[in-house]
């Protein structure tokens, strides 16, 4: 759903929408299962120039590779959210970069005659990405040696392994 400023400046938007998966491209890491639903609110903030809030809840399920094991590891997500989008400032010179101030860490930046509620959703769920996905708490991963995963199978390569440069270390 794009949030067109014209329409914003005459009254806020309300959504109720769902995504189905591949609507919204979350990267090959993260793959939606599912449809993701999305409810909210979206205006145009007064007295400033041009900055647009959108609020909502958003509800869905992702998977992920485990990053202990690899096998998929599912998270459902069921939250709120609160964006901030100002317009892209007209860069001068060599300059890329904007300076940002310390509240706003949050803030994106759109260009053009409005924003696009996808493009905001997709930026919200891969920042609030755990910072390690596991497919249960307590997975063991893979065996570093060969690589049999630890949760089906049972290796004694630990048991085979001796002389091991480290072995003086179990020692002290």
């Amino acid at each position: 759903m794009f949030f067109s400023l014209t329409e914003l400046e005459h009254h806020p938007v309300l959504f109720d929408l769902t995504y189905q998966p591949g609507e919204i491209d979350c990267g090959e890491e993260l793959r939606q299962k599912g449809p993701l639903h999305t409810a909210g609110q979206a205006e145009l903030l007064r007295n400033t120039l041009g900055e647009i809030r959108i609020r909502g809840t958003v509800q869905a399920d992702f998977e992920a590779d485990c990053d202990r094991c690899l096998e998929p590891a599912l998270q459902h997500i069921d939250t709120s959210y609160d964006l901030f989008f100002r317009p892209m400032p007209k860069l001068g010179g060599n300059h890329s970069e904007v300076r940002l101030e310390e509240g706003e860490i949050d803030l994106s930046f759109y260009q053009g005659e409005g924003v696009e509620l996808r493009d905001g959703l997709r930026d919200f769920i891969i920042v609030n990405q755990p910072m390690q996905h596991v497919c249960q708490p307590d997975c063991k991963g893979l065996c570093p040696h060969c690589g049999a995963n630890r949760n089906t199978t049972e290796c004694n390569c630990a048991e085979q392994r001796t002389g091991s440069k480290l072995a003086g270390l179990k020692r002290l």
